[in-house]
């Protein structure tokens, strides 16, 4: 019989690699666990960005709808502008704001 002249309570595995394989098993469900740990975290972080990115995207919407009204509300003026009979005006301001970008840029570009 198996079990015979084995030390009580050990049922004889010992001799047929049990043990072996039990430890192996361990080992190996440890190994599974630190990794799953690791792909939690992981996951957790990624979410955590994912939120902080759809809070910037959500605040870049905000400033173009925002920019844009400002925009149609310039250009309705720009129209009006030059509809009427001061389209002299309406070039020394289309100069000036050329003016005022290659200055800006020229500054930027100093850096």
């Amino acid at each position: 019989m198996k079990g015979e002249g084995a030390a009580p309570g050990n049922y004889g595995y010992t001799n047929s690699g049990y043990s072996v394989h039990e430890e192996q098993n361990e080992r190996l469900a440890e190994s599974l666990r630190t990794k799953v740990t690791a792909i939690k975290s992981l996951t957790i972080e990624i979410g955590t960005e994912v939120k902080h990115q759809n809070k910037i995207l959500s605040e870049m919407d905000t400033d173009f709808d925002t920019t844009g009204g400002f925009i149609g509300a310039t250009m309705g003026r720009l129209k009006t502008l030059s509809r009427g009979s001061q389209t002299k005006l309406f070039c020394y301001m289309m100069l000036f704001a050329l003016f005022v970008f290659f200055v800006i840029y020229w500054i930027i570009k100093l850096r």
